[in-house]
């Protein structure tokens, strides 16, 4: 099986505690990731052993990816194993305070996966491809996250 690893930060100019309530506040995070629709499935979010399901695609075209919280470390660090058909490997959210160039709170939020690519060989074939395409959404995703923050950070 090919595994693959890719990583997308942000800088975010809102306090760590907005970040995290933000990426993991799981069935919001279709209003800043891009083409995806997430929902708890079990458990309460916040606890190891949640399950959630995310569908990324359009209209009734894409993949359902289910998802198992593993780690749970407020509010820096959130590590998840995929567990469906088609998605499977793990990924981690980490948020790391930072200050912004006048002096306020900011964080660094960092969404990275190993993802153990489907189709076997020809799964590893088309990464190549697939790669900058996914690389491109998570950037124009993380940016809708970073101005979703920085607006809830200003109230």
């Amino acid at each position: 099986m090919a595994r693959r690893e890719i990583s997308v930060s942000v800088d975010i100019d809102a306090p760590v505690e907005t970040v995290w309530a933000e990426v993991t506040d799981w069935e919001s995070q279709g209003e800043w990731m891009l083409g995806t629709d997430v929902r708890v499935t079990e458990g309460d979010g916040k606890t190891p052993g949640t399950r959630v399901a995310a569908f990324t695609g359009i209209g009734p075209l894409g993949v359902m990816d289910r998802i198992e919280l593993v780690g749970w470390d407020p509010p820096h660090r959130a590590t998840v194993r995929h567990v469906g058909r088609v998605i499977r490997g793990s990924g981690t959210f980490t948020v790391v305070e930072r200050r912004t160039e006048d002096g306020r709170a900011g964080s660094t939020f960092t969404m990275a996966e190993q993802l153990d690519l489907p189709l076997g060989p020809l799964g590893a074939l088309g990464w190549p491809l697939t790669k900058p395409v996914f690389t491109w959404g998570l950037r124009r995703s993380l940016a809708e996250l970073a101005r979703r923050c920085e607006r809830s950070g200003a109230r």
